[in-house]
């Protein structure tokens, strides 16, 4: 079956996690080629500024706030959403925290993650699959990272739930596919938004939310199953988790050391 690459002309795009950072700017971007675009994260306030910005853009930009760890609040922004502004052609599910953490493994705030980076992932995708499944029609984008590819200091329960995420990908690809629904997961690297500027880790190749924002979008008119960037980091990461493991920490310490971060 044809994968489809879906336009403006199919419907609404939606995007979780969208007040700020990658949502908000992947946003703009998408109303600036011609979509319309319904936003969502738990303040309207927040989505409300973000629409605003989007006046005088070819497309524009509506709110509808929901929180993606209640399954029936994504329920309901996906079935509110399709009522008012019609079918969701393109779900961009962009949702992430990554809060500093209190010790070694600090269970509070790896419980956190978890639920909001990889459960409210599924409860997002799970609604929106729901409604595209019957019209065996849609594209769904789902913001991972580069962090998921394996093991990195400072990074424990961020790292678990971005892994997660790829694998979930990975793993409902063959039923989008039979359903002629094309799945992708977005591997970024450090990209400079809200949530990455307090951190004190090394950011190699960090890139602003405004191009990470363009090349997401160009991803998906091109297809495919992964987007990645900046790829001069992505591909290294990929062959560096190819190495024996001796080799891999050695490899990943030594660069942690370099860039001065909190081994965690």
């Amino acid at each position: 079956m044809t994968m489809p690459r879906m336009q403006p002309s199919d419907g609404v795009a939606w995007i979780t996690g969208a007040s700020s950072g990658i949502g908000e700017a992947v946003a703009l971007e998408l109303a600036q080629r011609g979509w319309t675009v319904a936003i969502t994260a738990r303040r309207l306030d927040q989505l409300e500024d973000v629409a605003r910005r989007a006046e005088g853009l070819p497309g524009r930009i509506v709110a509808h706030a929901g929180d993606v760890t209640d399954t029936d609040s994504m329920k309901a922004v996906v079935d509110g959403i399709e009522r008012v502004h019609g079918p969701i052609a393109l779900a961009f599910l962009n949702v992430g925290i990554a809060p500093d953490s209190a010790g070694v493994l600090d269970m509070a705030v790896f419980e956190q993650i978890i639920a909001v980076n990889l459960t409210g992932t599924a409860r997002a995708l799970a609604a929106v699959l729901e409604r595209m499944t019957p019209r065996k029609r849609g594209q769904i984008a789902v913001n991972a990272s580069v962090a998921g590819f394996g093991g990195l200091p400072a990074s424990s329960a961020y790292g678990v739930s971005k892994a997660a995420a790829i694998h979930l990908c990975e793993t409902l690809k063959f039923e989008c596919d039979r359903l002629g629904i094309r799945l992708q997961v977005v591997n970024p690297g450090w990209i400079d938004t809200p949530m990455t500027q307090p951190k004190d880790v090394p950011m190699p190749f960090i890139m602003s939310q405004e191009r990470a924002a363009r090349r997401i979008v160009d991803g998906f008119g091109r297809g495919g199953f992964e987007i990645t960037f900046p790829r001069r980091l992505a591909w290294v990461m990929k062959v560096v988790n190819l190495m024996p493991y001796p080799v891999y920490f050695w490899l990943i310490a030594q660069g942690a050391r370099r860039g001065g971060a909190k081994s965690l």
